[in-house]
């Protein structure tokens, strides 16, 4: 599969999680996370599939298309434990979150997501959804649409 074949369908499994997930989570209480703003194209679809959330982006730096810049209030930038730690502080709980950290290299990527994996589950609330480009730890993996394959993207119950 070439690279380009690659890159829509992960975009396209991303986007059929995202709408998938926010039915799933249309009756439960919470906010929104984001993690991993990067151009702002995630946080774009999720502001018109949940317009009444408040959805909250954690980033290390702000570097997204001018018209995706979450509002100030709702924008943490730095790393992403203290973040996640400044939440759960907050006492904020997420009915729906996504997670898209990664540096391209797989082993890196899946160590950083087993190690933000409790940060991510003291902010989620309880029933609340995650959909993760990644694998994570200590969550209930759970089928998602049947249009994703497996392992393409995954999806966990807090």
């Amino acid at each position: 599969m070439s690279r380009l074949d690659s890159m829509l369908r992960r975009l396209t499994a991303q986007r059929d999680g995202l709408n998938w997930a926010a039915e799933q989570v249309a009756d439960l209480a919470g906010d929104v996370l984001d993690m991993g703003l990067g151009n702002g194209r995630t946080y774009d679809h999720l502001r018109e599939i949940l317009p009444d959330r408040r959805i909250r982006v954690m980033d290390r730096v702000l570097q997204c298309h001018p018209s995706c810049i979450p509002p100030e209030q709702d924008f943490l930038m730095g790393e992403a434990e203290p973040m996640l730690a400044r939440l759960a502080g907050e006492s904020a709980r997420f009915a729906l979150a996504h997670y898209d950290f990664g540096s391209g290299i797989k082993a890196d990527d899946v160590a950083e997501a087993a190690r933000l994996s409790p940060a991510i589950a003291k902010v989620m609330a309880p029933g609340g959804l995650i959909v993760s480009g990644q694998p994570l730890i200590g969550f209930e993996q759970i089928t998602g649409p049947d249009s994703i394959a497996p392992d393409r993207y995954l999806f966990y119950r807090a």
